[in-house]
């Protein structure tokens, strides 16, 4: 599938972002996307097999300080957390990296709570958001979202698959959907896509106990969860097999496919002058750090390119 060029990808970008902000509204300041959230501190430890696995930095230190951000579906700041719409949930790790000539260095992962994406590329992510645009109350049936979803297996498999509410941030479990390369010191290449895993289990709510739940309840549980000590996540591998799909965020591996613990995330805290650090921090699906790299799905580079946008624009706000 040839790859769009840089032009063709920013356009696209820009289309997405304004896309979003069509459907939610304009709201400077804050993400299209995921816009209400909370960034939390903590640590992470590396396992013994992560460094068998890859020479980033972070697989092979004792320990490295991480942010961590829990966010709701949509671009609506205010979104109540008690509403099907706030599904699925986002999680984004930063792994702050020691600084090099002074310059500070990080490596992200980004994932949702659901294990695949709507679409393979940007350009489709762009017919789809117009789709739903178009598909207002009173427009006939089959709405344009209706028919896209209707000709499309993979946004049909996203729309359609569960999305209960879970107890908390910290009792969900997340999703890398795009693949990368781990790169050991020999130079070995390893595809996986990272599961991040609650220590404690997963455990969510049924539909009537989440309409008894307030609009901030999953907010407000964090504060309460952090006074009986850290929030604890391991972060694995599945390793990926000859033949499975490296390149299409909408394609699943086999739940059979083998796990590899890559660490532990402690959270302790949530971090000060939170507001201030969620408009100014833009996370990055795209590893750029030695021993890990992209695959050749093209939906990292257009999520990279929406990302950078709607954070410049964010900080200008």
């Amino acid at each position: 599938m040839p790859f769009p060029s840089d032009e063709q990808l920013m356009e696209t970008a820009g289309g997405v972002v304004s896309q979003l902000k069509g459907l939610f509204g304009p709201h400077p300041g804050f993400r299209p996307a995921h816009a209400k959230g909370t960034i939390l501190v903590g640590t992470f430890t590396p396992s013994p097999e992560a460094s068998k696995l890859s020479k980033a930095p972070h697989f092979n230190a004792a320990s490295t300080p991480v942010w961590v951000r829990f966010s709701n579906s949509t671009g609506i700041p205010k979104i109540p957390d008690s509403i099907s719409d706030a599904n699925p949930r986002g999680m984004a790790i930063r792994f702050h990296l020691p600084e090099v000539n002074g310059r500070r260095r990080h490596t992200d992962i980004v994932g949702h709570s659901v294990p695949l994406f709507p679409v393979r590329t940007g350009a489709e992510f762009l017919e789809f958001l117009h789709a739903i645009a178009a598909s207002g109350p009173d427009v006939p049936h089959p709405t344009p979202v209706e028919k896209f979803v209707g000709s499309s297996p993979s946004t049909q498999a996203f729309v359609t698959y569960p999305k209960p509410s879970p107890v908390s941030y910290g009792t969900q479990q997340y999703y890398g959907v795009n693949a990368f390369k781990l790169i050991d010191s020999a130079g070995k290449q390893t595809y996986i896509r990272y599961h991040v895993v609650p220590e404690n289990g997963v455990e969510t709510l049924d539909e009537a106990t989440v309409k008894t739940k307030g609009e901030n309840y999953i907010q407000d549980e964090l504060s309460d969860r952090l006074k009986n000590g850290p929030i604890v996540f391991k972060i694995n591998a599945q390793i990926a097999e000859d033949g499975d799909v490296t390149d299409n965020a909408t394609v699943r591996w086999p739940e059979s496919r083998r796990q590899v613990e890559l660490g532990t995330i402690k959270i302790e805290s949530i971090l000060p002058d939170n507001a201030k650090e969620q408009k100014y921090a833009i996370f990055d699906p795209i590893p750029r750090v030695e021993g890990v790299e992209p695959s050749d799905d093209p939906l990292l580079e257009m999520r990279a390119a929406v990302y950078l946008l709607s954070g410049k624009e964010r900080r200008a706000a």
